[in-house]
């Protein structure tokens, strides 16, 4: 893109504070784990949350996933996990992702394509903690996909992943 994307304006704000604003009610606390330009993304989020800095954010996505689940305290019951560029996500879907009971694992979808957010319960931090430097989070919630809640949802947020300029013209063009 150019630019972080957790800094690209969506509604008025910036795609990482419309997702705090988004998980603010549901989830406690709320760690954002952070890697290339860490300090200019901190300094310009105003909403709070508990960031992380994973120095070897460069390795991918796993690395930063482990990063922010090894923040996560003993007490928690689960994990709410999401992308920064799935600014679109609309609240009645996070209601939904997080309702009793939850099962191990609770993932959204829309017109059958799987996004995020994804609920999982604590129980499965460990295996996420022991992927490999090529494992992929997918790994473990296929290896689980018997005990997987799938939720069809009318939110195409859950699928809008904003990964290139023409994907962020297009999530603009869309705003109300």
């Amino acid at each position: 893109m150019g630019f972080p994307k957790a800094l690209l304006r969506y509604r008025g704000e910036t795609f990482l504070e419309t997702l705090l604003a988004l998980l603010g009610p549901h989830c406690s606390p709320l760690i954002v784990v952070l890697g290339a330009e860490a300090e200019r993304i901190r300094g310009e989020i105003s909403r709070p949350a508990d960031f992380v800095v994973n120095p070897q954010w460069a390795r991918g996505m796993t690395g930063s996933l482990q990063c922010g689940l090894r923040a996560v305290p003993p007490a928690a019951e689960g994990v709410l996990f999401t992308l920064v560029d799935h600014p679109a996500v609309a609240p009645a879907t996070v209601a939904a992702l997080v309702a009793e009971p939850r099962p191990l694992l609770r993932v959204p979808r829309y017109q059958g394509k799987r996004g995020h957010p994804v609920w999982f319960r604590r129980d499965l931090i460990g295996e996420f903690l022991a992927l490999g430097d090529h494992g992929a989070a997918r790994d473990v919630v296929h290896a689980h996909a018997s005990c997987t809640e799938f939720l069809d949802l009318d939110d195409a947020g859950i699928a809008a992943d904003i990964d290139d300029p023409e994907a962020y013209r297009m999530l603009t063009r869309a705003e109300p």
